[in-house]
C-alpha cells in the first residue's frame, strides 16, 4: 500500500524541513501513487519526456549521461529524499538518465500537475527553486574537485559528502555508511579511470583513513579524512521534501 504522506517516513529526518498539515495534505493531493522498482531499473531516459516526477523514498540511484562513443558520465548519486524528474517538467525532456541502484520506492507525482500544484502554493515554487540552485550548487563542487583535487583528494570529498548526506537522512551515521554502489560508478563521477579509483582506495585504507569491505565504508576519522579532501565537515542544510 502507498504510504500516507502523514507518515512518510522523510519527516522524521533531520535533513527535511518540518511540513505543517496544510503542507501535507497537499502534498497528498498532488501524489498519485508510488512505484516499487529493482536494481538496475531505468527510472527515467535521456532524452525522454517523462509524464512523471517522484521523489526517492527508499533506495539509491544514479544519474548519468551517455556518450555517442557509449561511455557514461555519472552525474551524482541518488539517495532518499532527491526529487526526480524536474528537468523534463521544466524543459520538456530528460537531459540525463536515472536508474535504480537497489530496490527503490518511488512516490509518483503527474508532471502535468506540477504547475497547478505551484500555482496553489506558491512556496512550492520557491522550494523546488531551491533544490535546483542545491543541485546546481553540488555540480559546481563536484566539476572543481574533477578539475583541481588530486584523485586521494577527491575520494575522500566524495566519501566525506556522502557520509554527511547519508548520516543527514538518518541513513547511516556512527562513522560509517551503506555504499552499494561499485567502484566504477565512484570513478566515473570523479572523472577518474578504475585502476585508478581503486589504487587511491587502497592507499586511504592503508593510511587507515577508511575502511571498506562489501558495501560498508568506514571512517574512522572523519576530520582526518575531511582535511584530505580539502573540505569540511559542514552538515547539509535542511531541505524540502517534494
Amino acid at each position: 500500500m502507498a504510504t500516507d504522506c502523514k507518515h512518510c517516513p522523510l519527516r522524521r529526518k533531520d535533513l527535511f524541513a518540518p511540513m505543517t498539515a496544510e503542507d501535507v495534505a497537499s502534498m497528498q493531493r498532488f501524489k498519485v501513487g508510488e512505484l516499487v522498482v529493482d536494481a538496475g531499473t531505468p527510472i527515467l531516459m535521456e532524452g525522454s519526456n517523462s509524464p512523471q516526477l517522484f521523489t526517492a523514498l527508499h533506495g539509491m540511484g544514479l544519474r548519468y549521461r551517455h556518450l555517442e562513443n557509449g561511455e557514461r558520465q555519472v552525474i551524482s548519486f541518488v539517495f532518499p529524499g532527491d526529487f526526480l524528474g524536474l528537468q523534463a517538467g521544466v524543459m520538456g525532456e530528460m537531459g540525463h538518465s536515472v536508474e535504480a541502484t537497489t530496490k527503490m520506492t518511488l512516490c509518483v507525482f503527474d508532471r502535468r500537475e506540477l504547475w497547478t500544484y505551484i500555482k496553489a502554493d506558491p512556496e512550492r515554487g520557491f522550494e523546488l527553486a531551491w533544490l535546483a540552485a542545491v543541485e546546481e550548487h553540488f555540480l559546481g563542487e563536484t566539476l572543481t574537485t574533477v578539475g583541481q583535487r588530486t584523485a586521494m583528494q577527491a575520494v575522500a570529498w566524495a566519501l566525506i559528502r556522502i557520509y554527511l548526506r547519508l548520516e543527514a537522512s538518518g541513513s547511516d551515521g556512527g562513522g560509517q555508511f551503506r555504499f552499494p554502489f561499485k567502484q566504477r560508478d565512484l570513478a566515473d563521477a570523479l572523472g577518474l579511470s578504475l585502476v585508478h579509483t581503486n589504487k587511491t582506495i587502497a592507499q586511504l585504507k592503508s593510511r587507515q583513513l577508511i575502511g571498506w569491505e562489501g558495501d560498508l565504508v568506514q571512517i574512522p576519522d572523519l576530520e582526518a579524512l575531511a582535511e584530505v579532501g580539502l573540505t569540511t565537515l559542514n552538515r547539509p542544510k535542511t531541505r524540502p521534501i517534494m
